[in-house]
């Protein structure tokens, strides 16, 4: 399979670092090999070079001419409904529960022990319970075989 994301105007890039980290940027302009031009009219990220260190390439590209003014990356978004879009990936899905699991306080991160510990008392308890029936089941089976008379 070959690799399908180019840093390439119009590619959205999700931001891992600096002080705009978590949001999504657009590409608008490759400045060198290090750095690019980018504008994110939607995430409140105003038009401004990044390192690409700092980015994550996503599979969203917009379409809009080259070095589109923030107007047009605005248009382009918005009619690309991106925001919706970066929502229902799993990407975006594992960023907010990373939020969330960030923002428990102690007594959370002891209630979902609690939960976790009741969860897999309940587990095992219906796993040796099936065990235990099949166990039983094949011991009748093995006894009904046993006494049943021979035909010769």
């Amino acid at each position: 399979m070959p690799f399908e994301r180019f840093v390439e105007s119009g590619r959205v890039a999700f931001v891992s670092d600096g002080i705009h980290k978590g949001k999504l940027v657009s590409i608008v302009d490759i400045i060198d090999q290090n750095r690019v031009l980018v504008d994110g009219p939607l995430s409140n990220i105003p038009r401004g070079e990044m390192r690409l260190s700092q980015l994550h390439l996503t599979k969203f590209r917009l379409r809009f001419p080259y070095t589109g003014s923030t107007k047009v990356v605005r248009k382009a978004w918005e009619a690309a409904d991106l925001d919706k879009k970066w929502s229902e990936t799993m990407w975006a899905k594992k960023v907010e529960n990373k939020k969330k699991r960030a923002a428990m306080s102690d007594f959370d991160r002891f209630k979902l022990g609690k939960a976790k510990q009741i969860r897999n008392k309940m587990r095992t308890d219906v796993f040796f319970r099936l065990k235990k029936n099949i166990r039983i089941r094949k011991n009748t089976n093995a006894a009904a075989k046993s006494m049943a008379p021979k035909k010769e």
